[in-house]
């Protein structure tokens, strides 16, 4: 069973800088994505945008593009098989939704001040205790959960430490800068 994931960000740079962050993450195969989408609140006009990350209208198109060649191919009419199959493909791909439903995003969205966004992301899998710890740097607000209330506390607890431990690092790092740069001089 997949679980939700939703993290507010106060803009839209840092939650497309996490939602590229998680994505490296699956290729590292560190987390297991069903969806991910950036909705974003518009400053300007306070409209809500999602940033899919898989355009099912373009890949629909395509595919219909490749089938419908083909199958013009077997009547002699391979670029009329192709037009109407990239048309009727960009048709299914614009109707089907799968992953996180957009009219919950959309409405979720609502609440998001003008100019922030949020990261929701649908995870089939993470090992948890390497991707808290890389997506806490960014901040954020976790908004909602799946999970059950004792791990949703067990997670905000996971994400407290971690940036515990990184506060107190930083300081640290900065010393060791300051010693290199002083033995340089």
């Amino acid at each position: 069973m997949s679980n939700l994931f939703v993290v507010a960000y106060n803009d839209l740079a840092t939650a497309n800088q996490v939602r590229d962050k998680v994505l490296s993450m699956t290729r590292e195969h560190l987390v297991e994505l069903e969806d991910i989408v950036v909705v974003e609140r518009r400053e300007s006009d306070g409209k809500i945008k999602l940033h899919q990350a898989v355009n099912h209208t373009a890949t629909g198109a395509a595919g219909g593009a490749l089938w419908g060649g083909v199958i013009g191919m077997l009547f002699l009419v391979p670029f009329l098989g192709a037009a109407v199959g990239a048309a009727a493909g960009a048709a299914g791909g614009a109707v089907t939704d799968t992953g996180i439903n957009d009219g919950f995003m959309k409405e979720l969205g609502q609440n998001l001040r003008p100019g922030a966004a949020a990261v929701f992301a649908l995870v089939k899998q993470a090992a948890r205790d390497k991707v808290v710890p890389e997506l806490v740097v960014f901040g954020g607000q976790l908004v909602q959960t799946s999970l059950s209330t004792e791990e949703e506390e067990a997670l905000r607890e996971m994400a407290q430490a971690a940036q515990r431990k990184a506060q107190q690092q930083a300081p640290q790092e900065e010393r060791v800068q300051d010693s290199a740069q002083g033995a340089g001089a």
